[in-house]
């Protein structure tokens, strides 16, 4: 007579059993989206600092096949009209100053691993045309891009800087030709289209990837290829 009620409290046991197995899946789950999703972002990163690399590279090598390095690309035209990734280069000077890296021309990646296009940035005297001269520039020239760790100065005199804004793009230009707003603080400074820009850890409020030619690397470079004297 009492296996009945025997049989409903095992049976409901069972289900309360259940249930605490599902809610230890789901917690276990929660747990694993939070380090999977820094993995992603730590990738991203990694191949966005990887592309950096090329691309100075890729600069530096310019430099020494023209005997200046590339101007800017127009960052507002979109990808596939005429004109996107070609340096804006009306004559013997560049036609700006910062814009984003001209992919076509130089045989690099449009975008960093978010899909955002690179800020690139030059000192007018470092890519002019050579004319006549093996070089653009000399020994004695220096850039006019300072770095900070947004304090304190920690590169200067930088003929080329490139920028890749972060996961969260702030500042960036699209293949779209449009930049994305809302930046600020030292984000701002890498997108307001001055000589002073910022590297420094990443942070909740800073993830931007920031990489340059140092001065004496690229006279050393152009020295060897018989650029420079």
């Amino acid at each position: 007579m009492n296996a009945r009620p025997t049989a409903l409290l095992a049976r409901g046991f069972t289900l309360v059993e259940l249930a605490i197995s599902l809610a230890i899946v789901a917690l276990l789950l929660g747990m694993l989206v939070v380090p999977l999703s820094a993995q992603v972002d730590q990738a991203r990163a990694a191949e966005t600092q990887r592309q950096l690399e090329m691309i100075r590279e890729a600069v530096i090598g310019f430099a020494m096949a023209n005997g200046r390095l590339p101007c800017p690309a127009t960052p507002t035209t979109p990808t596939g009209t005429a004109g996107a990734g070609s340096e804006n280069k009306p004559g013997a000077a560049c036609g700006i100053t910062e814009g984003v890296m001209p992919w076509v021309a130089l045989g690099v990646p449009e975008a960093d691993a978010w899909g955002r296009r690179f800020t690139y940035r030059i000192t007018t005297i470092f890519a002019d045309d050579a004319g006549a001269a093996l070089s653009s520039f000399t020994l004695t020239d220096n850039g006019d891009i300072t770095v900070t760790d947004g304090a304190t100065s920690i590169a200067t005199t930088i003929p080329a800087i490139i920028v890749s804004h972060g996961k969260n793009g702030l500042g960036s230009f699209g293949s779209d030709g449009v930049q994305r707003a809302g930046a600020g603080g030292d984000e701002l400074e890498n997108a307001d289209a001055d000589t002073t820009f910022v590297s420094r850890a990443n942070a909740p409020d800073f993830d931007d990837l920031v990489i340059w030619t140092s001065p004496s690397v690229l006279k050393s470079r152009m020295v060897a290829a018989s650029r420079l004297p």
